[in-house]
């Protein structure tokens, strides 16, 4: 994203829509300005003003002369006076940005939209988690904070090195060189997104090693990780043998989704329901 010098009257109202603060006004330019190491092509400021095509001109001569009367003419808060904003023709490896941070931009790779599978919270279709088996979704960033394929790669190395299987259809896989060193393509290491998800499933059995591996790269990487785990409820809907292991860890565990398996099409073709698979959020205490 770009904004046009010739266009853009100063009026601030972009640097509140921006979710990085990757937007300012330049002092020595009086212009709003982007902060293209930091911008992570989500085309907020493009679509969340609204857009007026004022004369720049008169915009700047007007406050100009209204600012001797110590009299301020902003614009609406929502609302770009100029149409100031023209998007960039991404080219790579920047267009991963947009990829990754704009929801309705689906992946190249995987023709999905967003950060991580389709099923990443759902199991809903593939049946994916089995029984005795806990899925991980690892998410990186946050608004605010982003994180960098580098940060990526210090998380998957790590798995990986515990002998940890990525879930191939999920775009953070789609860009590892080699899955089973966890390594992603050098040409994007220093490229930032709004956030993403790693996927993976083990055994029951290895769900406190997997989180404690999480917990020594997270103190490595300057972002903010999100653990998100799914795994098969009982008969009666119930999770008894996961949950007491995220309790002894500390976690305050949250029901976040439970869903049935009506999204089989077998399922859908016997209006029979299928196994509940639960998922937890976990908050660390």
């Amino acid at each position: 994203m770009r904004i046009n010098p010739k266009k853009c009257v100063a009026c601030g109202n972009c640097t509140y829509v921006c979710p990085m603060g990757a937007i300012y006004i330049d002092p020595l330019l009086q212009r709003a300005t982007i902060n293209r190491d930091e911008c992570v092509e989500c085309y907020s400021c493009y679509n969340g003003l609204s857009k007026e095509v004022l004369p720049p001109a008169t915009v700047r001569f007007v406050r100009r002369t209204l600012a001797n009367f110590r009299v301020r003419f902003e614009p609406e808060p929502d609302v770009c006076p100029t149409t100031a904003f023209e998007p960039d023709e991404l080219t790579w490896p920047r267009v991963v940005r947009r990829a990754f941070s704009d929801p309705r931009v689906p992946h190249e790779s995987t023709g999905v939209s967003g950060r991580g599978t389709e099923e990443v919270k759902t199991n809903d279709v593939t049946g994916r988690v089995g029984i005795g088996e806990v899925g991980f979704t690892i998410e990186l960033g946050r608004p605010g904070i982003g994180a960098r394929f580098r940060d990526f790669q210090e998380m998957s190395r790590a798995l990986a090195a515990a002998g940890v299987s990525f879930e191939k259809n999920n775009p953070i896989s789609t860009l590892m060189t080699d899955t089973t060193t966890g390594d992603i393509r050098s040409d994007i290491l220093n490229e930032k997104v709004m956030s993403a998800i790693i996927e993976i499933k083990v055994p029951v059995s290895r769900t406190e090693e997997i989180i404690r591996i999480i917990w020594e790269v997270e103190k490595r990487i300057p972002t903010q990780v999100v653990i998100g785990v799914g795994v098969r409820c009982d008969e009666e809907g119930e999770e008894t043998v996961v949950a007491p292991i995220l309790e002894k860890l500390g976690y305050n565990l949250r029901r976040a989704k439970t869903n049935i398996g009506l999204g089989r099409k077998e399922i859908r073709d016997l209006t029979k329901s299928a196994p509940q698979t639960e998922k937890k959020e976990l908050v660390h205490a």
